[in-house]
């Protein structure tokens, strides 16, 4: 049989597509999750930027705050006359009342700043009494705006002290001398305690979030299985439905051939027979109209046998496919077109394939013996893994795919809802003067249609 093994076992077949819908279903709910996963990270990723730069905007207002009250419970008292004058004994006081935030670690520097931007108390001793440029952001907290703070490294001018420190959150707040002039009280923070507090709130979110998310997508799955079986029972339906169609189909088409076969070409074959011999017996000058009729019959008959062929294909299990596909060579060399035929050796079909791929070829070949032309045409069988490929090529006239297809050329769009039907992919390419090639592709996981 030309190495084509035809599967004609049911229990095998029904595995067969067992396997297949239970690996479509595998495959749906696989897609599903990846696609869980990507939304998954698509949305952690910008939620965790989010907490974490709230957390540390949270601890910078933490930071301000805790400033303006250190300026207004502690240090407004004490921004005497006799501090501005700095005498000694006012700023011994003030660093005894700053003392324990200092030596606790939560502040690193104090820095207090009149309207000039006159520095009148620091605990770096060095720095009082010099003077420094103020910015419009000073004017405007000496005017009664809200205290500004920051996280960065300090390497302005009057950061001597604290450029080597790393990020520093700096708060300036607005407090008032006992004499009612505005002063600016400046508070450097260790960064750290910030970004350990970010980290804090950033670990104490991303648990609940990720099982929030988690238990999101587990509660999505059940829903997408049952939707991925009903699709697939859906499929089935429709399959089943193609199949009964197909199989009415080919059992009127066998009705027909077999009526013509069994009447219509007995009777007409029988009606030439009988010209024959009245173009023998008959008078001289009625021979020939006998032979025309005859001839004419026997053309008529021909063109029956070769549509009752079409209409009942070979019987593939018993030919085989090499076999079958030659018998279609007839139409062709009548018109004188050559026919080449590429198979492997081995070819393992079951019949739902091997009907296809018989379909296929005897579309494309009566195209190519009625509209093309062409003075050869090919067809080449190809089998990798689980995919089995066929490919009709003629040298003819060709057409262009973009316009209505030419009359008689209607097959070749029924074949390829056929197949795209049962899951296979029919493939058109021609252009005018360049011939054309029909191409199906059918995978072994397809549905069976017949």
């Amino acid at each position: 049989m030309n190495g084509l093994r035809l599967g004609s076992a049911a229990p095998a077949g029904n595995a067969s597509r067992d396997a297949a819908e239970h690996r479509e279903i595998s495959s749906a709910v696989a897609k599903f999750l990846l696609a869980g996963v990507l939304a998954f990270v698509l949305v952690a990723i910008p939620v965790a930027f989010w907490i974490r730069a709230a957390a540390e905007q949270h601890a910078l207002n933490n930071a301000r705050d805790q400033t303006q009250g250190l300026a207004d419970h502690v240090i407004a008292p004490l921004i005497t006359d006799q501090l501005l004058a700095r005498e000694p004994a006012a700023l011994e006081l003030l660093d005894k009342r700053l003392e324990p935030w200092l030596a606790g670690g939560g502040v690193a520097r104090i820095k207090v700043w009149d309207a000039q931007g006159r520095v009148v108390y620091s605990d770096a001793e060095s720095l009082i009494g010099q003077l420094f440029e103020h910015e419009e952001w000073a004017r405007l907290l000496l005017e009664g705006g809200p205290a500004t703070v920051s996280l960065a490294t300090q390497d302005e001018a009057e950061n001597e002290f604290e450029a080597h420190s790393g990020e520093l959150v700096e708060v300036y707040a607005r407090s008032v001398a006992q004499s009612g002039a505005p002063m600016i009280f400046e508070a450097y923070f260790d960064g750290q305690q910030v970004r350990r507090e970010q980290e804090a709130v950033l670990m104490g979110m991303i648990p609940p979030m990720l099982l929030s998310l988690s238990v999101l997508q587990l509660a999505q799955l059940i829903p997408a299985v049952r939707l991925a079986r009903r699709i697939q029972v859906h499929q089935a339906a429709r399959n089943d439905l193609l199949r009964c169609v197909i199989e009415a189909s080919d059992l009127e088409r066998r009705r027909i051939a077999t009526e013509l076969h069994d009447e219509v070409i007995q009777v007409l074959s029988g009606l030439a027979y009988s010209l024959e011999s009245e173009e023998r017996r008959g008078p001289p000058a009625q021979r020939a109209v006998f032979a025309n009729a005859r001839m004419l019959l026997q053309d008529n008959v021909r063109a029956l046998r070769a549509m009752t062929s079409e209409l009942y294909p070979a019987d593939l299990e018993e030919l085989g496919m090499k076999a079958s596909l030659l018998r279609l060579e007839t139409p062709l060399l009548e018109r004188g077109i050559a026919l080449t035929v590429d198979i492997p050796d081995k070819l393992v079909l079951d019949r739902d394939r091997a009907a296809l791929v018989y379909r296929v070829a005897r579309e494309a070949l009566l195209n190519a013996s009625k509209h093309s032309s062409a003075q050869s045409v090919g067809i080449r069988i190809q089998q990798l893994s689980q995919r089995t490929q066929i490919t009709v090529e003629d040298d003819g006239l060709g057409f262009s795919p973009n316009t209505a297809p030419p009359e008689g050329h209607f097959g070749l769009k029924i074949l390829r809802d056929t197949i795209h039907q049962a899951g296979g992919v029919l493939a058109i390419r021609s252009a005018p003067g360049a011939g054309t090639s029909v191409t199906a592709t059918f995978d072994a996981g397809m549905p069976s249609f017949r």
